[in-house]
């Protein structure tokens, strides 16, 4: 299998100190390794749309959290600081999330989360900078992430930007008003650490198996898939690729106009070829590998949790029934044929997808369906966890102890 030349950095920047608008409720679960089943998992409604599966038939080999198995990144015994309050800070194209934890044996047990839709990145496309209006949003949303780190006293945190402000020209300018304003310092990583964090914070989803496997994060700006070698107690990165198509970027870039069938049609067809092509390096590159008997996939994004979400026809959405759910392939790409062919009122009328996300939701659709494309897997994983439990992982895993994602020393992958 053809490799490119550069492995993705395992660098620590440090950075200084649900659902709608206002603070997310004060969480209390544990981030475990979950429970995993011991017969192989069953893909007999591979053909089934939405609206067929039943609620509480999930299929989800991780439901039981309470009994599930040690995480692959253990904590040494109590180290300097083994009640301290850790922090993740993820600040997206289209989302502004916020995690904080204190260490729970070999886990961590979340204390205080915030999520906000900001739409950092709107019109990002068209203009190259990041607007005033959108600018204002995000730095409300974290003036409330400030105060909770605060009176959360954290002991160490970790703040970082993604796309929206790795492409817009005036990123760093908005980066030094943040700073300004807020005290909360952002590290705009890059691509290739993103990925890594991702991979981190959710590759304990991953369903049991040898062959291969593919991580993918659909984000609002940018897209990473990473191809896995689970080899040891935690995987390394074999090659990675990240292509500037998220919800939100190539929505703003094909257009959010469609009224009849036929414009929806060809709009939704135009996302699959921007996607197809951007994703078509890394399809190379792993296209052996896809070959290979019982190839697994997990995805992380607000995509694959909503879709889930009408596979299960949850009433709301559900954590505990998504995160960790196994579903058919087929079933995934049925819902997302059904959604791209919606009306924006149609979707916005569906449980767990509402107003938001019901113009942006097609574009993820378009994105999966393209992943799914290069690695035909049968299952799909789901993961409600990413770069903030990456972040916080790898925070107390420098400081308390524990092993890390590793890297193939020959493997790599490349940004699009």
């Amino acid at each position: 299998m053809k490799m490119a030349d550069h492995s993705p950095p395992d660098s620590h920047n440090r950075a200084g100190k649900k659902r709608g608008g206002k603070s997310g409720k004060v969480a209390d679960f544990r981030y475990k390794r979950p429970s995993r089943p011991k017969e192989k998992h069953s893909a007999s409604r591979g053909n089934q749309c939405a609206g067929t599966a039943k609620t509480g038939q999930n299929q989800n080999p991780h439901k039981d959290r309470g009994q599930g198995k040690a995480s692959p990144l253990p904590l040494r015994t109590p180290g300097p600081h083994p009640r301290q309050a850790y922090a993740a800070l993820d600040l997206g194209t289209n989302n502004c999330r916020l995690l904080i934890a204190r260490p729970s044996g070999e886990n961590f047990t979340v204390i205080d989360a915030f999520s906000r839709v900001v739409k950092l990145g709107e019109d990002l496309a068209r203009t190259g900078r990041l607007s005033d209006a959108a600018m204002d949003r995000t730095v409300s949303a974290l003036s409330i992430c400030a105060e909770k780190l605060r009176r959360r006293n954290v002991y160490l945190a970790r703040s970082v930007a993604t796309e929206a402000c790795r492409r817009a020209a005036n990123g760093a300018e908005f980066i030094e008003r943040v700073k300004h304003e807020t005290g909360i310092v952002l590290d705009i990583i890059s691509a290739q650490e993103e990925a890594r964090l991702a991979v981190l914070g959710c590759h304990i989803l991953l369903e049991p198996g040898n062959g291969p496997a593919v991580i993918f994060d659909i984000g609002g700006g940018s897209t990473e898939l990473v191809l896995l070698d689970q080899g040891g107690p935690v995987p390394r990165i074999l090659d990675w690729q990240s292509v500037p198509w998220g919800v939100v970027s190539l929505t703003d870039t094909v257009g959010r106009t469609g009224s009849s069938s036929e414009d929806r049609q060809d709009r939704y067809a135009r996302m699959r070829q921007i996607v197809r092509d951007s994703f078509t390096p890394f399809g190379e590159r792993v296209a052996a590998a896809s070959l290979e008997p019982e190839i697994r996939l997990l995805g992380t994004s607000g995509t694959v949790t909503t879709l889930a979400s009408l596979h299960l026809q949850l009433p709301h959405y559900d954590r505990k029934a998504v995160d960790g759910l196994i579903v058919p392939a087929d079933a995934m790409r049925c819902i997302s044929t059904r959604l791209s062919a919606m009306s924006r009122q149609e979707r916005s009328e569906l449980p767990c997808i509402g107003q938001d996300r019901s113009e942006l939701v097609v574009a993820g659709c378009a994105i999966l369906e393209s992943i799914l494309d290069i690695w035909p897997a049968q299952r799909l994983g789901v993961a409600d966890r990413g770069i903030r439990e990456g972040i916080l992982r790898s925070l107390m895993a420098d400081q308390i102890g524990g092993p890390n994602i590793g890297h193939a020393s020959t493997a790599s992958g490349s940004t699009a």
